[in-house]
């Protein structure tokens, strides 16, 4: 994609780079002029190379409170600052609430609840000085309403919904601004295959505009709350999801 400038000189740091929907935001942040710090628990050196110079890959076990921290700080010392910071790393579950088991509970709320809290806390500095700093954290239809077989998962998301609201009261007075996107099922490689079939059929029947969401299309949503034109749009939840939860 072709640069259009609208991120230029600025840093955006991007969890779960490596997956279909971080890697599609990395591209179109590259491609409007931004620098990437590509963060993964798996490697994101091809990626960051494909992406051209100045981009920066960075391994990080996103449950280890102390590692964020570094590599937060890493980051900003070593590509001049943090404009950006999206949230899109995360774990999905899909069991009845009564199946869920303690170890995953806590597994999945390190992951999608308080490794984005962390990483917000130890950008702050970084975003604050940016004074144009943008936190985009990635939620889901499951946060705002409630899906069969969804309990962990769907409260991790209304969690990281809550935390982005109070986010955009705390921060805005910074020049920051923290929005969420929820989108509903997008064709990644791993969906594709977790949603083939009749199950797929079905849930694509739920949806009014009769599909998933493409990783390009989450992406577009990403590229606006990062750039000049969404400046006031603090605390919001855009949802793309086709219209499933307005029904």
């Amino acid at each position: 994609m072709a640069s259009n400038g609208a991120l230029a000189g600025r840093v955006a740091l991007v969890t779960g780079a490596a997956g279909g929907i971080g890697g599609a935001i990395a591209r179109r942040f590259a491609g409007a002029g931004a620098r990437l710090a590509l963060v993964d628990r798996d490697g994101t050196g091809d990626l960051a190379a494909d992406l051209g110079p100045g981009h920066m890959p960075v391994r990080v076990d996103l449950s280890d409170p102390d590692a964020i921290a570094a590599a937060v700080t890493g980051v900003g010392e070593r590509l001049g600052g943090i404009d950006i910071l999206v949230n899109n790393a995360g774990l999905g579950h899909v069991a009845p609430a009564e199946e869920v088991r303690l170890e995953d509970w806590d597994r999945v709320m390190a992951v999608n609840l308080r490794a984005p809290w962390l990483m917000a806390r130890a950008a702050f500095p970084f975003l604050r000085v940016s004074g144009r700093g943008r936190v985009i954290n990635m939620a889901s239809q499951a946060g705002v309403i409630g899906l069969q077989d969804h309990a962990l998962y769907g409260a991790s998301k209304a969690g990281l919904i809550g935390l982005n609201m109070v986010l955009a009261v705390e921060w805005g007075r910074f020049g920051i601004t923290s929005n969420c996107i929820s989108p509903t099922v997008v064709e990644t490689p791993l969906a594709i295959a977790g949603w083939s079939g009749e199950k797929g059929e079905r849930a694509r029947a739920e949806i009014p505009v009769g599909r998933f969401a493409r990783p390009d299309e989450i992406a577009a949503a990403a590229l606006y709350l990062a750039g000049d034109d969404a400046a006031m749009v603090n605390g919001a939840n855009l949802r793309v999801d086709g219209g499933y939860t307005i029904r």
